[in-house]
């Protein structure tokens, strides 16, 4: 077996109970294309010390037909070569309705030349309910 197939079936096992548990539960798993990313942007904090952080402040939209309690965000972070370095899930927890926004904070995990390190970014919802 491939070593990333392999891995990325790994990483899901243990999501796999939590999705079952949702639906199990009478809550409906939302499809990615019900939340739009309105707004984002790469912060750094103390660039070029040893306590230099980034983060990724931004801001969601429900555009789908019912209210939301919860959702992922996921963003993965890159070096200048293009090289993924991190991917980190935040969550929202908040009920949004139709329409409404909500913000979002994703922090990249390491400090100061890690943190140095990321160029770029990309977003993407995960899942909501």
């Amino acid at each position: 077996m491939d070593r990333r197939a392999f891995l990325a079936c790994a990483a899901l096992v243990p999501l796999s109970g939590c999705l079952e548990f949702l639906e199990d539960s009478g809550e409906d798993i939302t499809e990615p294309g019900d939340v739009e990313i309105v707004w984002h942007d790469l912060v750094r904090d103390d660039p070029g010390t040893d306590d230099e952080r980034v983060v990724v402040w931004g801001a969601v939209r429900n555009v789908g037909d019912r209210t939301l309690s919860y959702l992922e965000v996921r963003a993965t972070f890159f070096d200048e070569e293009g090289e993924e370095l991190e991917t980190v899930i935040e969550n929202v927890d908040a009920d949004v309705s139709s329409g409404e926004e909500w913000p979002f904070e994703i922090e990249f995990p390491r400090f100061g030349e890690d943190a140095a390190a990321v160029t770029t970014y990309e977003l993407e919802p995960a899942t909501g309910v």
